[in-house]
């Protein structure tokens, strides 16, 4: 048993030596130190993405996307800024989210948290911020009561006046919780 053991040890280290032997010959310096088998893409030869590259046909590492691709998790809104596209959104844009007690309450803190501050509580562009900058029109004025929904909700995307967008703060479907909610309040200021 302990010749096969020998035997074994000495087939090892052979085999140790000759690697290590390997390794040393494979060097460009003895001195060069940190020999890497195998790095499985660890250490990859990427371009950086404003760096030439001749591998692409224009050279650019960096490419445009193809025409027509929409990132992911983005809505397009095919409308322009301007009242003639916002009458259009007014005719085309239908409110998709159903009327329920849960949608106009979310409506109504959404509306509390971006809206209020410039148009107050009833909608009546009375909000705390308007003694510093124009009075935003009233909701129940005639001219914004015949504003349909989608017109309403283009105002709010892309803005209009001194009003700014709100396209980045509030999503899609919170923009149609925040119409439902003007309406609601408008519905309310019609009653006696």
């Amino acid at each position: 048993m302990s010749g096969r053991f020998a035997r074994l040890a000495m087939l090892l280290a052979a085999a140790a030596a000759g690697l290590l032997g390997f390794g040393l010959l494979s060097r460009d310096h003895v001195s060069q130190r940190g020999l890497e088998y195998m790095p499985d893409m660890a250490h990859s030869l990427a371009y950086d993405a404003f760096a030439a590259n001749p591998v692409t046909r224009d050279g650019k590492t960096l490419q445009a996307p193809v025409a027509g691709t929409i990132p992911r998790g983005f809505t397009p809104f095919h409308y322009a800024a301007g009242t003639e596209e916002a009458e259009r959104a007014g005719r085309e844009l239908m409110d998709p989210l159903p009327a329920t007690p849960k949608n106009l309450a979310h409506g109504k803190a959404l509306f509390q948290t971006f809206c209020l501050v410039c148009h107050g509580e009833s909608g009546k562009g009375d909000g705390p911020l308007v003694p510093k900058i124009p009075n935003p029109p009233s909701y129940s004025s005639e001219r914004v009561r015949a504003f349909p929904p989608g017109r309403i909700y283009h105002v709010i995307t892309l803005g209009t006046g001194n009003m700014p967008s709100y396209a980045s703060q509030v999503s899609p479907e919170e923009r149609w919780l925040i119409v439902r909610y003007v309406q609601t309040l408008q519905a309310l200021e019609g009653t006696p």
